[in-house]
């Protein structure tokens, strides 16, 4: 009897506890290089760094996710799994494109604060 409880009691714990999600970080500010003071674009690269690891840590978080899932599923066909694998591939590159635009954007403001500059 007590050994029911505790499968019980353990179950039950496990159902409560929240699911792990993988959040997608928020964009970081950028500033406008045309009329930004050293400060802000310095503030401006901070935050571009800061979202770029929250990025790099989304990515690693997807991937863990979808191997995790498919570790538990038992019976999923050759279909599912690429379909699975087409999903995760789409989410990835969307994310890393993001990255990339935003450091692309960023490097334009910096040569529009270096441009007031000379």
């Amino acid at each position: 009897m007590k050994k029911t409880i505790r499968i019980a009691l353990a179950a039950l714990a496990f159902t409560a506890l929240p699911a792990v999600a993988c959040d997608y970080p928020k964009r970081a500010d950028i500033p406008n290089g045309a009329t930004a003071s050293k400060e802000e674009m310095l503030a401006g690269q901070a935050a571009v760094k800061a979202y770029m690891s929250a990025m790099e840590e989304y990515l690693a978080c997807i991937e863990k996710d979808e191997v995790d899932t498919i570790a538990t599923m038992t019976d999923i066909s050759d279909e599912e799994r690429a379909n699975r694998e087409a999903a995760l591939t789409k989410k990835y590159n969307a994310a890393v494109e993001e990255m990339e635009l935003l450091a692309a954007r960023f490097n334009e403001e910096v040569r529009a604060y270096k441009a007031k500059s000379e």
